[in-house]
């Protein structure tokens, strides 16, 4: 990808977000021949708000792991925690439209939102390197359903309190 492309792409990116705050519960604008002349489909556009979402969260959770380091009471799990909300309160249009893509995304939208689980669980330090990915991903998948809260409701999911929080505290292989 050259420099062009790299601009072209962020300025959609950016247009996509835009018009996400301003349409609240758009879902993502596939029927705008600008966001069309640059990705392909869903996944594509999809894809590219989660590597931007991953870079903003990662320097939010460095920053705050930076913090834990020079504080002799401070919490990582709470540190990485922060972290993500105050990134998710930062960025919500850049939240909603990657939660509501969640339900319908595909296989490489999943591989990516796995590893920034894993990324989360390593940063948060409840998971080791040498671990299993696929746990690594469970324990992040549940540390993040714990930091969204009890009034987070995933986009087309089941919606019985007493199941989504089993859900989230029982890793299910």
């Amino acid at each position: 990808m050259g420099w062009a492309n790299h601009y072209q792409r962020r300025d959609v990116i950016n247009q996509v977000l835009t018009h996400a705050g301003q349409h609240p519960g758009a879902g993502l604008p596939m029927d705008d021949a600008a966001v069309r002349a640059v990705f392909a489909d869903q996944e594509s556009l999809a894809l590219a708000l989660q590597y931007k979402w991953s870079q903003i969260l990662m320097g939010h959770i460095a920053a705050a792991l930076v913090d834990v380091g020079s504080l002799a009471d401070a919490d990582q799990v709470e540190a990485v925690a922060a972290a993500w909300r105050t990134a998710a309160r930062r960025q919500p249009a850049l939240r909603d439209l990657l939660e509501r893509h969640t339900a319908e995304a595909g296989p490489e939208f999943r591989r990516a939102l796995r590893a920034e689980q894993r990324m989360v669980a390593f940063a948060a330090g409840l998971a080791e390197p040498g671990e299993p990915a696929d746990e690594t991903a469970r324990i992040g998948a549940a540390f993040l359903g714990l930091v969204r809260g009890p009034g987070h409701r995933p986009v087309n999911r089941r919606t019985n309190p007493m199941e989504q929080l089993f859900r989230r505290l029982v890793a299910s292989p």
